[in-house]
């Protein structure tokens, strides 16, 4: 493991490292922000899961979110979307392949060699880092849109993983928009039913731990009613009796913007748990 990025800030350090990933099978990225506690005890840690297109750049240079980190002592690791490399498959679009992995562990040719970021985030990742830097096993997870996704299911398939949960714009259902039948169609194959293993709205109806949601909305997001649908997620969660806290932002897109606007509420909601 080699860092490769090293910055001050909030009295603390936002760090990036590379290593060899054994899961995928290529060389990953990750960046880490260790707070000033960090130099005294070990930390609880918040895994963050960006979106389509996006590296571990995305969030730590625009979501803000080492001042809140600082102020709540946590460790906030941010992976990167999908494995890299020449040898790694790839698509020309933009929502399938390199910068796409929807964190799922692909089967089908030519993904399955390398497109394994369900067992990269939940497994190999988490093991390197408690191993590596003064992180606890006490563990949050969230997210943003194909990321969103990926920390609300990965926090149901793993009941007792994780402590906390909250995501920003999830795709809520991918077995039911664009996206997410294109991504899964390719990495899983034709069975639909492989499918609902990775699609949070399906894993809620079965879920068995109600581990609460916290999720942020934005109303003037362009994906809105086309990709993203959190109109299921709410009805699913109501039917279910699963704890979910919705919060429908008038004004708000896709963007950083938004997610820069809350991400000190939605870390402090990690805190709660994590902390105690």
């Amino acid at each position: 493991m080699e860092r490769i990025e090293h910055h001050a800030s909030f009295d603390g350090w936002q760090d990036v490292y590379q290593h060899d990933s054994e899961t995928l099978d290529c060389a990953m990225k990750f960046g880490i922000y260790l707070p000033p506690q960090a130099a005294n005890r070990k930390l609880p840690v918040l895994y963050w899961l960006s979106g389509l297109t996006c590296t571990e750049q995305n969030f730590i240079t625009k979501a803000a979110a080492q001042r809140y980190a600082a102020e709540h002592g946590i460790i906030v690791v941010a992976p990167d979307t999908s494995p890299r490399g020449e040898k790694v498959a790839d698509n020309e679009a933009y929502d399938l392949g390199q910068g796409a992995g929807f964190y799922v562990d692909a089967t089908e040719a030519p993904w399955s060699d390398h497109y394994r970021m369900y067992t990269y985030v939940v497994q190999e990742l988490p093991a390197l880092i408690e191993s590596s830097f003064p992180a606890s096993q006490r563990r949050g997870i969230s997210g943003h849109s194909m990321g969103g996704h990926g920390a609300l299911m990965i926090a149901l398939r793993n009941p007792g993983r994780y402590q906390s949960v909250s995501a920003f714009s999830p795709i809520a259902a991918p077995t039911q928009v664009p996206w997410g039948q294109k991504a899964l169609a390719a990495y899983l194959g034709a069975d639909q039913n492989a499918w609902k293993q990775y699609d949070t709205v399906e894993l809620i109806r079965t879920a068995k731990e109600q581990l609460p949601l916290l999720v942020d909305q934005g109303l003037s997001d362009e994906f809105l009613d086309s990709q993203l649908r959190p109109e299921l997620l709410r009805s699913t969660c109501a039917d279910a009796g699963h704890p979910l806290t919705l919060n429908l932002r008038a004004g708000h897109d896709h963007s950083y913007y938004f997610i820069s606007t809350y991400i000190g509420g939605h870390i402090a909601h990690h805190a709660v748990t994590l902390n105690r």
